[in-house]
């Protein structure tokens, strides 16, 4: 991602953020135009993701765990557990990003 200072970066920041949304978010021209709106969104979307994934964690040896061994019930706990860490990060980004739209700055610390 280019730096808020670079000409023209908000066209790979709305790029970036349409691929943390559903591919039917692309069909709206309002989000392309106004990026805030999308980071905004974007945000929301991620949120509304990672209560899922919590929720899945939580219920899935209960829901599943009648149909699924032991080894593959783990496995899927641990696709779960890095697809919620993946989330995360995509959530922070997606602020971090949101901000600079809003025109907020962060000076780098050592």
């Amino acid at each position: 991602m280019p730096p808020p200072e670079q000409e023209g970066w908000q066209v790979p920041a709305v790029s970036w953020l349409l691929d943390f949304c559903p591919a039917d978010y692309r069909r709206y021209a309002a989000w392309r135009r106004h990026p805030i709106a999308l980071a905004w969104l974007a945000t929301r979307h991620i949120d509304a993701q990672l209560v899922a994934m919590r929720q899945a964690y939580r219920e899935v040896r209960v829901e599943l765990g009648d149909h699924l061994g032991a080894e593959a019930l783990a496995e899927v706990l641990r696709d779960l557990e890095a697809e919620g860490v993946r989330l995360l990060a995509a959530r922070r980004s997606a602020g971090l990003l949101h901000d600079a739209l809003q025109g907020r700055r962060y000076v780098p610390r050592l």
